[in-house]
């Protein structure tokens, strides 16, 4: 089972990019789209409903911001959005959809760089939603996590991490949840597969970084530890345009 996760920054920008050519060659199970900024009411019917896909929208209240979308293959057996907090909720940030194998969660996490208000928001959602997948856990749950989770976790996964240790997305109390993710018991499958440095996801457009490849790794499939048997292969797209990110990938056998 293929699932991609990429943050598209804006669903109905990147279709005037090829994307639904891209989707239809690249062909996965499972695609999570993160930043869609779309709600369904904007969108045609070639973006609702590509060929052979069934589409899930978690949609901001606010217009032109946030939201993300899944589109399934297979109808998932269940799917919802958000996690139960109006605060998070209302920004299109969470979508969950049951495989049955697995829970999928396509989350947007927030970006902290604006102001602190928006930092304290970041923090906030990381511990909630924490909670909300441990409590799954505890119900014996297996869950892939995936999306733009805005935080470079490592020195390995930046390019500049001494320039960027004040900037939100390389704070240490980012790193530091991170460090709980993996201590709770969620493994990064990109780095089983891949311990090498300069793989990245994300690119400031604005100083043309990417053809530098002066980057970060901000998105990540992370899995709960009892999927590891079932992990065969983990990657990064770097050659996917259309967005200041490009797309991840993860293949389960099950």
């Amino acid at each position: 089972m293929i699932i991609l996760s990429w943050n598209v920054n804006g669903l109905r920008a990147v279709s005037k990019k090829g994307f639904l050519q891209w989707f239809a060659q690249a062909s996965p199970d499972v695609l999570c789209l993160q930043e869609i900024k779309a709600q369904t009411d904007q969108l045609d019917e070639s973006l609702l409903h590509p060929n052979g896909y069934e589409g899930y929208f978690n949609s901001a209240e606010k217009k032109g911001y946030s939201g993300v979308a899944t589109y399934s293959a297979k109808k998932p057996l269940d799917v919802k959005n958000g996690f139960g907090i109006a605060k998070f909720d209302s920004e299109g940030r969470v979508l969950m959809t049951d495989h049955g194998d697995f829970l999928l969660f396509n989350i947007y996490f927030p970006n902290g760089k604006m102001r602190q208000e928006r930092l304290d928001y970041k923090m906030e959602f990381y511990e909630e939603v924490l909670k909300y997948f441990e409590s799954l856990r505890k119900k014996g749950r297996k869950l892939v996590i995936c999306g733009d989770y805005n935080t470079a976790h490592k020195e390995i996964d930046l390019a500049r991490p001494k320039e960027n240790e004040k900037i939100s997305g390389f704070l240490p109390m980012e790193r530091a949840w991170m460090d709980k993710l993996v201590a709770r018991g969620f493994v990064d499958t990109f780095r089983q597969f891949n311990q090498e440095p300069e793989h990245y996801t994300w690119w400031d457009m604005q100083t043309y970084a990417r053809q530098r490849n002066v980057g970060w790794r901000i998105d990540y499939h992370f899995i709960s530890e009892d999927l590891l048997p079932h992990l065969k292969n983990a990657w990064i797209m770097p050659d996917v345009l259309g967005s200041d990110h490009c797309p991840v990938g993860i293949e389960l056998v099950f």
